[in-house]
């Protein structure tokens, strides 16, 4: 128990400390700008009109995504207003004890991390938006340690998972790394998802940071006597994505035409009708992306919802919580063009090449990873900016490509539980500032790190 109780109190020290010093989510992004900067200019050596434009030409890079990722926030956020997914969620919640706030946050990190597996989109949605309901029907639990609970899927399974985006796309014919608009391929085969996602040595790691994060989290969670920060009923309503109430139907044929559940049976039919075709003649890994993602929330807030101001009332309370999505994508997508478009990303990694030795590479490669997913949290995105030149170091010590993707995947997951960029939905739709979570998530990360750097040093060097 003292055990416990010393690692408890350690969470709420990180949690106090990351209060006092993390500030707002974008305030850090910017302060990760001018990390960026210096260390493009001074240490990397590239010019200070070359960086600010590499900077500012970059801004825009991010608008698809931003996009996609706003619309899966929206969508996800109709579903759950829906009457019937309004019932699933409260449903899923009623199942812990209320006096019990341990069984709250482990149902929490079973849910982030199922989901995490499954996809990350769904995973970066649906564990922030179920916040709401297990505050309310679990008053004794301490939000933080929930919200940090709700932030362990894209810490620790979602990029080895399902939808692991540099697993896809080493595994996708006519890939960038194989046929590059310049230069000499990356890859010399495409590597199947069953060597990298699939493989035996893979499944043991999900498995084993799985239990570690649920179990860590569970264990964070404030002993007796403690300080426990909860919701008051109050702001449980106000921030509880309930169904929308229906205004008085107009007497006129516009009333009539905009009640009609035939225009949202119509619309969510053709999209799922349209990624059903996809997924039954290109199959289903060619066809699930983000984009299929928001076509099965976004026609299934429509088939849920039926009638069409209901729908459009959802959508429009949905926006709040987008807000930090839409502000924040263009400086993170500024960042990464301040390393594509000057020498700072090669120099990074020319650092830690260096200094490397075969064995040493996988682990060299996962902080390497780990430590740029902070400017650029996009590891599909990432990935093709860095795989040229570790693929290239890998080849001249002897590691096998897939045993560095891997390396790479799992890097690139560990920061997540520590970046601003990653909680975008829970401080969005919970009122809760980053720093209230930050500190018990990153005492989840400490324990990832530990494990995940023996198995790093354990990882067969030619996958």
């Amino acid at each position: 128990m003292a055990i416990l109780d010393s690692f408890s109190r350690a969470g709420e020290g990180a949690s106090r400390i990351a209060e006092k010093y993390i500030p707002e989510a974008w305030v850090v992004c910017m302060f990760l700008t001018v990390v960026a900067f210096g260390l493009a200019i001074f240490g990397a050596g590239a010019g200070v009109e070359e960086s600010v434009l590499a900077w500012g030409n970059g801004m825009w890079g991010f608008l698809s995504i931003t996009m996609q990722f706003s619309i899966s926030i929206l969508a996800a956020y109709a579903c759950v207003m829906s009457p019937l997914g309004f019932k699933a969620f409260d449903r899923l919640a009623s199942i812990p004890n209320p006096d019990k706030p341990l069984q709250a946050v482990l149902l929490m990190a079973i849910v982030t991390t199922v989901t995490g597996y499954l996809n990350w989109a769904l995973c970066f949605v649906v564990s922030a938006m179920f916040i709401p309901f297990l505050a309310r029907r679990n008053p004794n639990t301490d939000v933080r340690v929930m919200s940090a609970a709700a932030f362990m899927g894209v810490g620790t399974v979602t990029n080895a998972g399902l939808s692991g985006s540099a697993a896809l796309i080493v595994a996708t014919p006519g890939n960038p790394l194989m046929n590059p608009a310049v230069g000499e391929p990356s890859l010399t085969r495409l590597i199947p998802i069953t060597e990298t996602i699939f493989s035996s040595f893979n499944l043991t790691v999900l498995a084993v940071i799985s239990v570690v994060s649920i179990v860590g989290a569970v264990l964070l969670h404030p002993r007796p006597g403690m300080r426990v920060v909860t919701f008051d009923e109050e702001r449980i309503k106000r921030i509880l994505p309930t169904p929308p109430e229906l205004p008085e139907r107009r007497n006129s044929p516009a009333g009539w035409l905009e009640n009609q559940r035939f225009w949202c049976y119509l619309a969510g039919g053709l999209m799922l009708y349209t990624l059903g075709h996809s997924i039954a003649t290109k199959g289903f890994g060619a066809s699930w992306n983000i984009n299929a993602y928001n076509a099965v929330f976004l026609g299934g807030a429509m088939l849920l919802h039926g009638n069409p101001l209901s729908l459009t009332a959802s959508v429009r309370r949905g926006l709040d919580a987008a807000w930090g999505i839409i502000l924040q994508f263009p400086f993170y997508a500024a960042i990464s063009g301040l390393l594509t478009g000057t020498v700072l990303g090669k120099w990074l990694g020319g650092l830690f090449v260096a200094f490397s030795s075969q064995q040493m590479f996988p682990l060299v490669v996962y902080v390497y990873s780990a430590i740029m997913n902070f400017f650029i949290p996009s590891g599909g995105s990432k990935w093709l900016i860095e795989a040229p030149y570790l693929l290239d170091a890998a080849r001249t010590l002897g590691v096998s490509d897939v045993t560095v993707t891997m390396a790479y995947i799992y890097g690139d997951t560990l920061t997540n539980l520590i970046h601003p960029y990653m909680a975008i939905p829970i401080v969005a739709i919970t009122g809760l500032k980053f720093a209230d979570f930050a500190g018990y998530a990153f005492m989840v990360g400490v324990l990832l790190a530990v494990v995940m750097t023996g198995a790093m040093l354990m990882i067969p060097l030619n996958m």
